[in-house]
């Protein structure tokens, strides 16, 4: 009482002293030891023994209560008697008076007093006994440090800076609490204000307009405008401009951003209902720049994601964010571009490259498989019929075609191989580096060659990752393509009338393109039958081809141990594998192809181990996009064909990782379900 009287509050303070809170504990103590020594005098009533016992029982229970409040009185008197002690009469009349909000709590954070500034601008309410976690879960530490700390007391913002004084063993802190609900709501405003560039190309407008009547051509350009529109409508802040024939400028807010992603861009779904004569549906690709520091690098990461979503397929949204990418979409397959302008383009452009370098090295992805080795096979031969010392740099050791490569050599073409070390030795200032299946650095076949050669050509048909290689002079990249050996197959034919290939060869690349389309089911075109049909009349024998993809009895066991072990969630089939083979690259892959045999799975996972690292094998038929479930875990691929690598992590966590991933799936993408 001392404390509050000589704060020039008495009368509140003795008003605090007899909070409600403490008030209404001491009422409802009292009236329940007194309920229950009424019944425990009537229980005379029932039976006397009864009695005897509950009295005694009600008295102790009234005793206690009385104790504790007691106890709560002298414990409140206390602890405010020992705050008081610590302050003089003048600090305690400045403390009251100071223009700002101030409470006063103990080192372990219970409230002992407060102005009452703070009790009507910031708590509203009689804290006194309380702990300070009612208001905020910061650390007395940090609320004391110089920087002090923002806290949120209902729907208001403080700045709260501490001070601490120690003595006779008590610890009082006392914190000030500075007003920034002003400056906390302009921050939000101006951070839902800033403006975003949404660039959006029509991913097939040339495909859909070529064969168009003029009547059909104005009908599409208008449901796409009008879609468009009913698209920006709702952004009162936005708008929208064509600046090409199929490319549109978008400038919105933030705030009309965050609606956009929380619907995973509903324009997507709505652009695909446009209805054309021919049934090819009308999709877009959009880029988006946010969270930049100026409109113009806004714009600059536009263009970048939306690269990056014609790079995936197209029909999806890419976001960049400073130095991070988000994907929406992606469930439609890519389009096949029918003109091969952009082939020839390539070509031509390549063949000078190649004119213009002293030796030229081939290198594919790691592990290299048939369309890997296919594709390098054949780029190589084509290019030395012109002129041009090449190599295939290969780990004969580690790859997954030796059947190919022991092929070629039986032909007399094993001098198209040579080892990463050795490649190391021949590379000069003016070697020329293709990178086929891959376009991504850390999945090269050796990472010195790569970053040896200063010239650098990609030829790759998966969709783009985040990590893919940026200083190539050419990027061949067409997603839409079924695979790396098809895109070869097409670039020989444009390079020259001089550049060759034989009959293996040809073999070579066609059981490439046997592998990604297995056996031409899955991402056939009309230029995926063109260039096998070219690889055909060079005498490319599809029996011999076959034989590429025999296995040995144990293989094939293996495999089907793989199988029987799967287990159908969701429409995929998740199997396990218990063991490990110096095969189970191949297997593995394999086991993933047979399970989509089966009735009613659309996506199939297989999983296996090898020194401490879970390798998850992804096949789907075209339904499900397991690109996006590796991606989720890692990963990347195809549509139709994807693989992650997890390290450290036991595989029933993996396991548990993978059919999360396919949970979040199903509930982003409900149309798959």
């Amino acid at each position: 009482m001392a404390f509050l009287a000589a704060c020039g509050n008495t009368e509140k303070g003795s008003g605090a002293m007899k909070n409600k809170r403490i008030d209404s504990l001491k009422i409802c103590l009292i009236l329940l030891s007194a309920f229950s020594l009424i019944l425990a005098g009537a229980s005379w009533f029932i039976h006397p023994v009864v009695c005897y016992i509950a009295l005694p029982a009600a008295g102790a229970a009234a005793g206690f209560a009385i104790w504790q409040i007691l106890h709560i009185q002298s414990r409140l008197q206390t602890l405010l008697e020992r705050a008081a002690s610590q302050l003089t009469t003048s600090q305690r009349r400045f403390l009251q008076e100071f223009p700002l909000p101030i409470l006063i709590v103990t080192g372990d954070r219970e409230i002992v007093w407060y102005s009452d500034k703070f009790r009507e601008n910031v708590s509203g309410q009689e804290l006194y006994g309380f702990n300070l976690n009612q208001l905020t879960q910061e650390k007395l530490d940090d609320l004391c440090g110089p920087e002090g700390r923002e806290i949120c007391c209902g729907d208001k913002w403080f700045r709260v800076y501490g001070t601490r004084k120690t003595e006779n063993a008590v610890e009082l802190c006392t914190l000030y609490f500075v007003s920034i609900d002003k400056l906390h709501k302009e921050a939000e405003l101006y951070a839902q204000t800033r403006p975003s560039v949404m660039l959006i190309m029509l991913d097939n407008y040339g495909e859909v307009m070529q064969h168009a009547k003029e009547s059909e051509k104005s009908r599409i350009l208008g449901a796409i405008d009008s879609t468009l529109e009913d698209f920006i409508s709702s952004m009162t802040t936005s708008f929208i401009k064509r600046y090409d024939g199929d490319k549109f400028l978008i400038v919105t807010e933030e705030r009309h951003l965050e609606k956009i992603v929380e619907g995973r861009f509903k324009i997507l779904d709505d652009i695909r209902k446009i209805q054309t004569d021919g049934n090819v549906p009308v999709t877009l690709s959009i880029g988006v720049g946010r969270g930049e520091p100026t409109l113009a690098q806004s714009e600059a990461s536009a263009r970048q994601a939306l690269d990056m979503a014609l790079g995936r397929g197209g029909d999806q949204a890419a976001i960049k964010n400073q130095s991070m990418y988000e994907f929406y979409g992606g469930v439609s397959k890519g389009v096949e571009k029918r003109t091969k302008v952009k082939t020839r383009i390539v070509a031509n452009a390549l063949s000078e490259l190649i004119q213009n370098a002293d030796r030229v090295l081939v290198m594919g992805h790691k592990f290299g498989d048939l369309d890997c080795v296919g594709a390098a096979v054949g780029l190589a031969y084509a290019i030395r019929t012109i002129g041009k010392q090449a190599d295939v740099v290969i780990d004969r050791d580690k790859t997954l075609a030796k059947i190919l490569v022991d092929m070629v050599t039986g032909e007399g073409c094993g001098n198209l191989f040579t080892d990463p070390t050795e490649a190391l030795y021949s590379i000069t200032e003016d070697t020329l580096l293709i990178v086929c299946d891959t376009h991504t650095v850390n999945l090269v076949e050796s990472a010195e060659v790569y970053s040896r050669c200063k010239t650098v050509v990609v030829i790759d048909h998966h969709r783009k990752m985040v990590n893919h290689i940026d200083n190539a002079v050419i990027f061949y990249h067409e997603p839409y393509a079924s695979s790396a050996s098809e895109m070869v197959t097409e670039l020989i034919q444009y390079m020259g009338d001089n550049c060759r290939i034989n009959t293996v060869v040809a073999q070579a690349l066609l059981s490439g393109i046997m592998l990604d389309t297995r056996n031409f089911v899955l991402r056939t075109g009309v230029r995926t039958f063109e260039a096998a049909a070219y690889l055909r009349r060079i005498g490319a024998d599809t029996i011999t081809v076959r034989k590429l993809f025999s296995s040995t009895m144990d293989s094939y066991q293996r495999r089907s141990r793989i199988v029987s072990a799967a287990q159908i969630y969701k429409k995929c089939a998740v199997a396990e594998s218990d063991f490990y083979s110096d095969d189970m690259r191949i297997v593995a892959p394999q086991a993933a192809d047979e399970l989509l045999g089966i009735d009613g799975v659309d996506g199939s996972f297989v999983l296996y181990e090898k020194d401490g690292t879970i390798s998850i094998s992804a096949r789907s038929m075209g339904a499900i996009n397991v690109q996006i479930i590796m991606e989720s875990l890692g990963g990347g691929g195809h549509q139709t064909m994807a693989a992650t690598q997890i390290r450290g992590v036991e595989m029933e966590k993996v396991k548990q990782q993978l059919l999360e991933a396919i949970d979040k799936y199903y509930e982003t993408h409900p149309q798959s379900s």
